[in-house]
């Protein structure tokens, strides 16, 4: 949008906000004001009324045109921080039409609805929400089985983005079964905490497979990989970026990322500290899964497993992992993670849950018998208790098709 366009809408939006309830244009009910009651007194004394009317608006007029230019300097101010420093002219501000007596909340609101449509500044920063609130709420009502993973994830992100000066940047690694949500945690902290979401410019997802597949090109990916996380925070101080499938990343790629994590930094360097890294995996889904099956074995509820008692067995299993070379990596011997995140396997009453989020999603109704049939066609292990979902939720929202009218 240029800003001669947003220049015409601003001064025809000042000229309706000034009409409908401006100051100096219509008092209590029934009591005119202004320009009209100038016009009234016209009437009064006898003068045309075609002639009265025409000189109350030509003045109204005027003064809404002083007020736009009045509007647009401070938009300019605001949005563009330009024409901040403008000295006001000779004749000074009009009486009366002062922004904090006539709209100033309503630059506010012009303001942010002209950013909703693009960047309002040089860098990605601008469009940062940090809606943890919202994240919280959301988790809480669209995540289900992952007691741990709620509590971890927000205490972790409202911890760090509240802090005045992290000593490093946040890493987070997410560890289960396919299905357990880990992506769909993912990218709800990129929509809570970037107005476009996985599309923000602060935002880099990585998936393993997919940006990095050959080995014998590590080197070039390395490359990329630093320069693409160098200008991202350049660009947005405050960024995210997500490693999918991070147990197939190649270690040496790992170790190339290991300086953007560590606690060190000059000050004629980019600062790191405010990122948040997101590492997404399978591993350590084992040692979930036969924590979760004791408890339920021994009558316990799944919301009595502790991090305390959950953390040592999966880091003892991410160690003795011999899968590519994410175990062994610097991100686990030097400590470089700061919350290892368990996603437990999910129940059948998970899967009903989500499959009634499936239908809501999509506008349908639903009855408990369909939620059942659902959850019906999933898969459920281990062989005998049949107690855990094999696949998640992570086929719901597609099979939910096979029982619609």
């Amino acid at each position: 949008m240029g800003r001669g366009r947003l220049l015409a809408c601003l001064g025809l939006a000042c000229c309706l906000l000034l009409l409908l309830g401006g100051s100096g244009i219509s008092g209590s009910r029934g009591t005119p004001r202004g320009p009209w009651k100038e016009e009234q007194g016209l009437m009064a004394e006898g003068a045309p009324w075609g002639r009265a009317r025409y000189e109350a608006v030509k003045k109204h007029l005027r003064a809404v045109g002083a007020l736009s230019k009045q509007y647009w300097q401070y938009l300019a101010c605001k949005v563009w921080q330009k024409g901040c420093e403008e000295e006001e002219d000779e004749s000074g501000p009009r009486p009366g039409w002062s922004l904090p007596l006539v709209g100033q909340d309503y630059l506010e609101i012009l303001s942010a609805w002209y950013c909703s449509f693009g960047k309002c500044c040089e860098t990605g920063d601008c469009r940062i929400i940090n809606n943890v609130t919202g994240l919280e709420a959301d988790l809480n009502g669209q995540l289900h089985g992952q007691h741990l993973a709620k509590e971890i994830v927000i205490q972790a992100v409202q911890g760090f983005l509240q802090s005045p000066q992290p000593k490093k940047a946040l890493v987070l690694s997410f560890h289960g079964w396919s299905g357990t949500g880990k992506n769909f945690v993912a990218r709800m902290v990129a929509s809570h905490l970037y107005r476009d979401g996985l599309k923000s410019e602060c935002v880099r997802l990585f998936i393993s497979l997919f940006h990095f597949p050959h080995h014998k090109y590590v080197d070039s990916y390395k490359a990329q990989l630093k320069k693409q996380i160098s200008e991202t925070v350049q660009h947005c101080r405050h960024s995210l970026f997500i490693f999918d499938e991070a147990e197939k990343l190649h270690f040496r790629l790992l170790d190339a990322i290991k300086p953007f994590m560590a606690r060190s930094y000059e000050k004629d360097q980019v600062d790191y500290r405010r990122s948040i890294f997101l590492f997404l995996s399978n591993l350590g889904g084992s040692a979930i899964n036969e924590v979760a099956l004791d408890f339920w074995r021994a009558g316990r509820a799944r919301e009595e497993i502790s991090m305390e008692f959950l953390e040592q067995q999966l880091r003892q299993e991410l160690l003795e992992s011999a899968e590519d070379g994410y175990a062994h990596s610097h991100l686990l011997k030097e400590n470089l993670i700061d919350f290892f995140v368990p996603f437990l396997p999910l129940e059948y009453h998970h899967v009903k849950l989500c499959a009634r989020d499936a239908f809501l999603a999509r506008g349908l109704p639903y009855t408990e018998a369909a939620l059942d049939e659902v959850a019906r066609t999933m898969v459920f292990v281990p062989k005998e208790e049949k107690l855990f979902s094999a696949q998640g939720c992570k086929s719901v929202p597609q099979r939910i098709n096979y029982f619609l009218p």
